[in-house]
């Protein structure tokens, strides 16, 4: 699903204006990636978590020449279905 087809989706549940169901989706990402870049986490109790991880320092082997490298510690975003969701999706694909 690309996000036309996800502003159209949320039109049809919502009823609100192809406008303002784009405009509601640019400002949840974009209050998303603000508030990530903060430093806080966001928390959507049934659905999940956004927050930021520190992810180490490490040493690598790149597959294809056989070189050694190392690859310094960096922060991500990072995103974390809640159990709710989990259980919701478990008992659809099943």
């Amino acid at each position: 699903m690309n996000k036309a087809e996800l502003v159209e989706r949320i039109k049809e549940k919502t009823g609100f204006s192809v406008k303002d169901t784009d405009d509601f989706l640019k400002a949840f990402t974009e209050t998303i990636e603000e508030t990530l870049l903060e430093g806080d986490k966001i928390v959507l109790f049934g659905f999940g978590t956004f927050e930021v991880k520190k992810r180490g320092a490490r040493e690598g082997v790149n597959p294809f020449t056989g070189k050694a490298f190392s690859s310094p510690e960096t922060t991500v975003p990072s995103f974390k279905f809640g159990q709710a969701f989990k259980k919701k999706f478990k008992s659809v694909v099943e």
